[in-house]
Order: structure tokens, then C-alpha cells, then sequence
């Protein structure tokens, strides 16, 4: 997300919020931000999300995500609403929502659903139960 230039703006428990501000070197050709930059941001707001649910140490990865968008992404910037839906020991279900603001009114531009895993890590950041 740093290389983005996003940056976290709300973190509770089973909810964050990621405000990425328009840039056009994340644009496609017709200057709407990219959906793949959509998709990441509103996939990393339900990841952090996830992860707030999670015990300390825990690592979160998605293992699978179906996104809609909704409308053209443009704006003064793109804030992505990551929700958790259903925690469970190992998979975490969760919603995104995309919304770009624009002169301080939000157009909703895409919804994730999704699945993360928690990961424990062990030495040298390979998986406790991976085998050596």
C-alpha cells in the first residue's frame, strides 16, 4: 500500500479503512484508477480487517476474493471500507466497499467478498505446520 500511497485511516476491531489519494500513474487508459489498484486496496482494507480478529502473531492471507465494480473510479481519491462478516479458527469472511470522493460526496464504485486465512509464522517466515 505504500508504494500505492494509501494509507490507513481507521482501525477498529473487524473494520479498517484505507484512503488511497488519486494519482494518475494508477490510472488506465481512459484516466479511471486502475481496477486492479482497486481491488488491492479494497482487499487490503478486508485483510487488515481479518487481522484485527486475529490472535497476535497471526499473519492473514486471502485465499479467495470476487469483486464487483460498480462504477468508473474517479475522484479526489478512492476509500476502501474493509468489514468481517464471520470470524472463524482459520478462515475469515469479510466485505469491502469502494468509494471515490469527489468534492465531499462518496460515489460507491466496488464490493469485495472474501475469504483470509490466518497464518502463524514460524522461524524464517515459513508456516509452523509447513514441513521442513
Amino acid at each position: 500500500m505504500a508504494t500505492l500511497g494509501a494509507e490507513m485511516v481507521h482501525v477498529a476491531t473487524g473494520e479498517v479503512d484505507i484512503a488511497l489519494p488519486f494519482s494518475e500513474r494508477l490510472t488506465q487508459q481512459d484516466g479511471y484508477l486502475h481496477a486492479g489498484v482497486v481491488a488491492g486496496v479494497v482487499d487490503s482494507a478486508c485483510g487488515y480487517a481479518a487481522l484485527t480478529t486475529m490472535d497476535a502473531g497471526a499473519e492473514v492471507l486471502t485465499v479467495e476474493f470476487k469483486i464487483n465494480l460498480l462504477a468508473p473510479a474517479a475522484g479526489e481519491r478512492l476509500v476502501a471500507r474493509g468489514r468481517v462478516l464471520r470470524t472463524g479458527r482459520t478462515l475469515t469472511v469479510c466485505r469491502g466497499d469502494a468509494f471515490t470522493i469527489d468534492d465531499g460526496r462518496e460515489k460507491h464504485v466496488a464490493t469485495l467478498t472474501t475469504t483470509m486465512m490466518a497464518r502463524v509464522a514460524g522461524p524464517a517466515g515459513r508456516d509452523i505446520a509447513e514441513p521442513s
